[in-house]
C-alpha cells in the first residue's frame, strides 16, 4: 500500500465549543452542532452571568449576588469576530464574550474590561503594542504528582535544570513543532523557544501585537494549545506558578510600548533613558502594583512564586536591564525602547494582566507621574515598597483600593473579589495532612 492511500482528507468536525472566558481564564460554554456555526456568529447564546464569576473549581460564587438572589439571570454571549479556531481539541473552538440582556458590556468578563481599557487608549491617541511571554512546566503523565517529562530514549536526564540547553529542545521537538502548526493554523504568531530555568520548563515567546485584545487572546488560546499538543505527544502541561518549591517558578512577563498616531513609539525619545511618557507609564505601573498584585496572583500557590531568592519580584521597584525589578527596561535600539512586566504568572487570566497593566501605565501617562530612581542592584534587598505578602493580604488590598475601581471598573472588582473570598474559605476550612501529624498529639 503507498503513503498516499493513508492520507484522507480529515473529516469535518460534527461540533463546536462556543466558549466565553471566566474571570480566572477557564473556557466555559456549550457543545453545539457544527451545522449552526453560523447562526451562533449571528445571534450567539445565552449564558448564566453568574458563569463568568464561578470560582476555581467552577462553583457559583455567592457573593456576586447574581443566583438566588436574582435569580440566575441570563447573559448575552456574542462572537467576538475571531471565528472558531482549532486549538487542538476534538472541535473547534467559537470565543464569545458576555454582554447584559441590555447589550451592555458585562466587566466581569475580562474581555470587556481590556475592550475598556482601550477605548481609552484610543480617546488619548496611543496604541499599545503588546508581547507575551508563556512559561511552563512539561509533566510526566503516568504520575499523579508533580515529576518532569520523561525523556525520550537517550535525552537529557530529568534531574538537571539545563537551562538554555539545546538538548532540551531537541528532545521535545517533536511536541514544538506540532505546538507551532496548530499556534499559525490559529492565526497564533509563536517567536522563540526557550528551555528554561528547571527541568523540563519552557517558554514560548509570541510576537508583538498592535492589537492588545487580540495579544491577550492568543496568550490564553496558546495556553489551551499546549495542554492539547502535549497530551498529544503523552505529557502534561501544567501551568501553575510554583510546581516545585526548590525550582523557578512560571511567568507570564509583558512587553509593551507605545505608538502615536503617526506610528512613533512614544517611549523613544532617541536615548538610553527613553522618554518622560515612559516613566511616567513606569510610575503609574508602580503607584498601582500592590493593590493589583491579586491580579498578577490570584491563587494560593501563586505566593510561592512572589518570594525572594528568585527571578519574580517581592518590591515594587523598577529598572534598566534588572531582572530581579518587578519593572524592566530591556535594552536595544532605541526606536524598540519598551516595558516588561514581570510580576504575573502564568496563572493568571491575560485578559485582566493585561487591563491591569496598560491601565496603570495610562493612568501614570494622564497624571503625568514620576518614579523612583532606578533600582540597580538586588530589589528583594531593598528598602523599597513590598508586594502583597499572602493572598489573603492581598485580597484585602485590591476589594479596598481605589486605583483598581478607578483603573479597572467596579463591577469587576466585586465580582471577582467574590470568587477569591470564596476559593479562600474553600481552602482554610481544609484540615491539611501536616497540620495533623503536627497536631494531633503534640498538643
Amino acid at each position: 500500500m503507498s503513503s498516499s492511500d493513508h492520507k484522507q482528507s480529515p473529516a469535518s468536525p460534527s461540533h463546536v465549543y462556543a466558549a466565553i472566558t471566566d474571570m480566572n481564564g477557564i473556557f466555559r460554554g456549550k457543545r453545539v452542532s457544527a451545522e449552526k456555526l453560523d447562526k451562533l456568529k449571528k445571534d450567539g447564546i445565552r449564558m448564566p452571568m453568574s458563569s463568568i464569576g464561578v470560582d476555581i473549581w467552577g462553583t457559583d460564587t455567592a457573593g456576586t449576588q447574581l443566583t438566588m438572589e436574582r435569580g440566575d439571570l441570563d447573559g448575552i454571549c456574542e462572537a467576538t469576530g475571531r471565528g472558531a479556531l482549532d486549538l487542538g481539541m476534538d472541535g473547534p473552538v467559537l470565543p464569545l464574550w458576555m454582554c447584559k440582556e441590555t447589550g451592555e458590556p458585562y466587566y466581569a468578563d475580562g474581555r470587556h474590561l481590556l475592550q475598556l481599557v482601550l477605548d481609552r487608549y484610543k480617546a488619548a491617541g496611543l496604541t499599545p503594542v503588546v508581547a507575551s511571554e508563556v512559561e511552563f512546566y512539561l509533566l510526566d503523565a503516568s504520575s499523579d504528582g508533580i515529576a518532569p517529562a520523561r525523556p525520550q530514549v537517550g535525552g537529557p536526564p530529568r534531574e538537571f535544570d539545563n537551562i538554555y540547553s539545546l538538548e532540551e529542545l531537541s528532545d521535545a521537538g517533536p511536541f514544538i513543532d506540532d505546538l507551532y502548526r496548530t499556534a499559525a493554523a490559529a492565526g497564533i504568531e509563536v517567536d522563540a523557544t526557550i528551555a528554561e530555568g528547571a527541568q523540563r520548563q519552557f517558554e514560548f515567546n509570541l510576537m508583538h501585537q498592535p492589537d492588545a485584545l487580540k495579544a491577550a487572546e492568543n496568550t490564553l488560546f496558546l495556553k489551551q494549545i499546549i495542554r492539547n499538543v502535549a497530551r498529544r505527544h503523552g505529557y502534561l502541561a501544567t501551568f501553575m506558578a510554583k510546581p516545585y518549591p526548590d525550582k523557578a517558578g512560571s511567568g507570564l512577563h509583558i512587553h509593551f510600548s507605545m505608538l502615536d498616531e503617526s506610528g512613533h513609539n512614544v517611549f523613544d525619545d532617541g536615548t538610553e533613558k527613553g522618554s518622560d511618557i515612559m516613566r511616567a507609564a513606569v510610575a503609574g505601573l508602580m503607584d498601582s502594583m500592590a493593590d493589583a498584585t491579586l491580579i498578577f496572583a490570584p491563587h494560593l500557590n501563586s505566593y510561592r512564586r512572589l518570594s525572594p531568592g528568585g527571578l519574580a519580584p517581592t518590591t515594587v521597584g523598577w529598572g534598566y536591564e534588572n531582572r530581579t525589578a518587578a519593572i524592566r527596561i530591556p535594552g536595544g535600539p532605541h526606536a524598540a525602547r519598551r516595558i516588561e512586566h514581570r510580576v504575573a504568572g502564568i496563572d493568571t487570566n491575560p485578559f485582566l494582566v493585561l487591563a491591569t497593566i496598560l491601565g496603570g501605565a495610562l493612568d501614570g501617562i494622564a497624571r503625568m507621574l514620576t518614579p523612583p530612581e532606578p533600582v540597580t542592584s538586588n530589589s528583594h534587598e531593598l528598602d523599597l515598597p513590598k508586594l502583597a505578602r499572602d493572598w489573603r493580604q492581598a485580597l484585602e488590598r485590591f476589594e479596598t483600593a481605589e486605583s483598581m475601581k478607578r483603573i479597572l471598573h467596579p463591577e469587576f472588582v466585586t465580582c471577582f473579589a467574590a470568587a477569591k473570598q470564596q476559593e479562600q474559605d474553600v481552602f482554610a476550612a481544609q484540615v491539611t495532612d501536616l497540620e495533623i501529624a503536627t497536631y494531633r498529639l503534640s498538643v
